[in-house]
């Protein structure tokens, strides 16, 4: 399918509003949702019923050329057989008509995405982890959301409704002006609007095709580079050579005991049992959402604090220059996981990486291999190793005492100078092919271990103890990072 290209001028941006239903809207949102939940049910066990039967009819020894045909998965072709489905399965016969058919074609599209991301995994043209196949979603943590692309979609006038196909006019819970100025001065035009219940309420999104000049940055000359850690939340380094620091507010660290007081009072009521059946109590559900909206503020609070620190980044500099850190990696250290997790690391990268290009200013990402916090901002000296309780880099070779984070933000800051004389700094484009690194602290550094497998020399392959390689030193970068 021919992906969207907006006109020029004009970019795909997201309006998402709260909304207050009444009961029956809300009844009627839930029934949708439902609907697009059992049709991609629906698709993902149709599919997968000739994979099963191609599988039985080979084991039986049944040649290829008269095994059960595969059934394709791309959206036209289950719209096509769900809607000849539809009238006399039993699942849908009798209710399919109360929704609209958007609800239907929400789960076909995303059973098809779904089979599109297992068999580009499955060829190796898809990035990340193996994705497998598509599962069943369960009625109880499936995410409630359906979209809507034809019919009545709009934001009345008078700034508190939207009017959705089937549903009709609902209640915003804020006004819609942002959205609706724009469209009644023609700026913007809706594409699609998608209901989805999370965080104990209803939102709308609405995806529309809005015109958005560029903004030029205050400084478009300077560059600065964000050095990420838990501690403080962000270092920022500019290349005038003035060092900020952002801290951590640890919203969740703050809430920890208000948490656990609430969880308590849950822990004392009579909740659900799928085992036995048993319902929830009333004063079980108050206490419930009692706790959840305490999880909710939290994830508010974070939301808005992480806003408020890219939108100023990338409205000031002309360069911002980042790290590629690993950050499923680091969430698997249990000791840092509940407060990297809270800092919220992947969101403020993924942040800038469009608010950059809103300002047209450039993001460089360093390589994930880069030195940041071993190498010396002064002399370019690289340590073989810095742990993490060492919060003060000395440098043996120019005595230079300086905080590691500054430090590391004052040598990301560099890379921009460096990027444009074709250092390879990822995400620059019209550099020079990339210069090898030097070996060392941007590799394994330990000792090495010795070896039990057997070979040429001596018996066993055992090393002997003045045979053992020295882990490395310290070294002198070939060519210093400086600021310009």
């Amino acid at each position: 399918m021919k992906k969207f290209q907006p006109q020029p001028g004009f970019v795909v941006q997201a309006f998402r509003f709260a909304l207050d239903p009444n009961a029956a809207q809300e009844r009627v949102l839930r029934s949708h949702c439902g609907a697009a939940r059992a049709a991609y049910n629906w698709a993902v066990g149709w599919v997968e019923a000739s994979w099963w039967q191609r599988r039985a009819e080979e084991s039986y020894g049944i040649p290829e050329a008269e095994l059960t045909e595969w059934r394709p998965w791309s959206l036209p072709a289950l719209r096509k057989a769900f809607n000849a489905a539809k009238h006399t399965d039993p699942r849908f016969a009798a209710w399919w008509e109360e929704n609209s058919k958007e609800a239907y074609s929400t789960g076909l599209a995303n059973a098809a995405a779904a089979f599109d991301n297992y068999a580009k995994s499955k060829q190796g043209k898809r990035r990340g982890r193996a994705t497998g196949m598509p599962r069943f979603k369960s009625k109880r943590k499936a995410r409630l959301s359906c979209r809507f692309t034809t019919g009545a979609i709009r934001v009345d006038a008078d700034g508190r409704h939207v009017t959705l196909p089937r549903l009709g006019a609902i209640r915003t819970h804020e006004p819609t002006v942002k959205l609706l100025t724009r469209v009644q001065a023609g700026t913007a035009r809706i594409l699609s609007a998608t209901v989805r219940h999370e965080c104990g309420r209803w939102f709308v999104s609405f995806q529309a095709e809005a015109k958005r000049d560029l903004e030029r940055v205050a400084r478009p000359g300077a560059a600065v580079g964000i050095d990420l850690g838990v501690k403080t939340l962000a270092v920022m380094a500019d290349s005038s050579g003035e060092i900020s620091t952002v801290p951590n507010p640890g919203h969740y660290d703050r809430a920890r005991e208000q948490l656990r007081r609430t969880s308590r009072v849950v822990s004392r009521r009579r909740g659900p049992d799928r085992r036995t059946g048993q319902k929830p109590s009333k004063r079980w559900e108050k206490a419930n959402a009692a706790r959840n909206k305490v999880h909710h503020r939290v994830a508010n609070l974070r939301e808005d604090a992480l806003h408020k620190l890219t939108t100023s980044v990338a409205a000031e500099y002309g360069t911002v220059v980042v790290e590629d850190l690993n950050v499923a990696g680091m969430l698997r250290n249990r000791r840092l996981a509940r407060r990297i997790a809270d800092a919220g690391f992947g969101e403020i990268r993924r942040q800038l990486t469009y608010k950059t290009q809103r300002h047209g200013c450039r993001i460089l990402a360093a390589d994930r291999w880069f030195p940041s916090s071993k190498t010396c901002s002064g002399c370019g000296a690289v340590k073989a190793k810095l742990p993490l309780h060492v919060r003060t880099f000395e440098c043996d070779a120019c005595h230079l005492a300086i905080d590691r984070d500054d430090n590391a933000a004052v040598n990301l800051a560099a890379l921009a100078a460096a990027s444009t004389t074709g250092t390879g700094v990822a995400g620059d484009q019209d550099t020079a092919p990339a210069a090898s690194k030097p070996r060392g602290a941007d590799q394994k550094t330990r000792t090495t271990r010795p070896r039990h497998k057997a070979e040429t020399g001596r018996a066993g392959g055992a090393t002997l103890p003045h045979q053992r390689q020295t882990e490395t030193r310290d070294r002198t970068q070939a060519e210093a990072l400086t600021l310009w």
